[in-house]
């Protein structure tokens, strides 16, 4: 069985008005990709798929943010991005997330860590995960890898994802794809494929 996951598209990340934007670490392409992502939503629902968000968010006082993270986006916390329960952390509009959907909250780059990420997918029966999201060469690769590693098969829908410069994207694109980690398509071949079927 295949779900869908949606890696940290938050208005913190996506939106012009987020919070890592607006310090300066705004994504090239966030708007295809978020349009392209909210075509895969639609698609796997057709089809019945699962359809999983993950969202980057912090508690208050960012104590779970750990300073690797921290050294990153320095001023993040003064901010207040990326707060659990705040627009910034939320799944931006276009996506529609729906009652039926599930959310997987994380805090470090890889959605399996310290999360139900892994125990959802097995209850759900999941073997191959279809993913898209950002950022291409952080947190979209990491769970990616990490997913490789519990024997999941996975999907990456390329023109679904987004990282701070289009030469970014491309070196976590071409990672993925040359290392193995995932099969690379388009948007538009996954929701053919989901047509299809």
């Amino acid at each position: 069985m295949k779900a869908l996951i949606v890696i940290d598209m938050q208005n913190g990340f996506c939106h012009p008005e987020g919070s890592l934007p607006k310090l300066g670490h705004a994504l090239a392409g966030a708007d295809a990709a978020v349009a392209g992502a909210a075509v895969a939503v639609s698609s796997a629902r057709e089809q019945g798929m699962p359809v999983i968000f993950t969202r980057h968010v912090y508690r208050p006082g960012f104590s779970d943010e750990g300073p690797w993270l921290t050294g990153r986006s320095p001023d993040l916390a003064a901010v207040g991005g990326l707060l659990a329960g705040s627009w910034d952390g939320d799944v931006v509009d276009e996506l529609n997330v729906a009652k039926d959907d599930l959310i997987v909250d994380k805090c470090r780059l890889d959605a399996f860590q310290w999360t139900s990420l892994e125990p959802l997918l097995r209850g759900l029966g999941v073997t191959e995960l279809v993913a898209c999201g950002v950022v291409t060469n952080f947190c979209v690769e990491t769970t990616v890898r990490s997913a490789i590693m519990r024997d999941f098969e996975v999907t990456l829908l390329e023109d679904c994802c987004a990282a701070q410069t289009p030469r970014l994207h491309e070196i976590g694109v071409e990672v993925m794809r040359d290392c193995g980690f995932a099969t690379v398509t388009r948007v538009a071949a996954f929701a053919g494929a989901t047509v299809a079927a």
